[in-house]
């Protein structure tokens, strides 16, 4: 499955949530969501851009691959995902496997969908609770992901393509003595 998202900073919740609500949008997942990023020891999947990930949501468990896909517009990923039935085995895996976890991040999320369109509103609680409240859009096309950026309120030139590591990177720029690095 291909990936296509962008996120969108600054974003006042109450009126987001107000304009997904008339579009008939349906709030689908409210709660916690805990992700474990993982990389061998020669950072390979990093440098490849690519994405190793275990995450909590809710009581589910996910295991995800996804694979870098150059584009400007959208961060656009070919993505493998299988839920999967035991957690703290998955993770065991991964380690058997010579994977170390490099990063780890909680936050919480609002999800909405609306014909196929995924709306997440996350916050983050964790080292990184200095990033503000976001909305990150996913959609099955790049005409369908602006046609809601629009319906939403915002324009293209508001969108950002950026992982949670250029998020983070790029609000810890702007505040004073917080810096971004690796955590456990």
């Amino acid at each position: 499955m291909e990936e296509i998202e962008v996120k969108v900073l600054g974003i006042d919740r109450k009126r987001v949530e107000e304009k997904l609500l008339a579009l008939g949008a349906k709030k689908v997942f409210d709660g916690e969501v805990y992700g474990i990023f993982y990389d061998y020891s020669d950072g390979s999947v990093r440098k490849a851009k690519d994405t190793m990930r275990l995450r909590k949501v809710g009581d589910r468990a996910y295991l995800t691959y996804k694979k870098f896909v150059e584009n400007d517009r959208a961060k656009i990923r070919s993505e493998y995902e299988t839920e999967v039935s035991d957690y703290e085995e998955a993770r065991k895996i991964l380690k058997s496997l010579g994977l170390a976890e490099w990063m780890s991040m909680r936050k919480r999320r609002t999800s909405y969908e609306l014909l196929g369109t995924h709306f997440e509103l996350d916050k983050h609680v964790d080292q990184y609770s200095y990033v503000p409240e976001f909305l990150e859009i996913e959609a099955k096309d790049l005409d369908t992901l602006y046609k809601y950026v629009k319906a939403l309120g915002y324009e293209k030139a508001e969108c950002r393509p950026w992982t949670i590591v250029e998020l983070a990177q790029y609000y810890s720029k702007k505040q004073n003595g917080k810096k971004f690095g690796k955590t456990s």
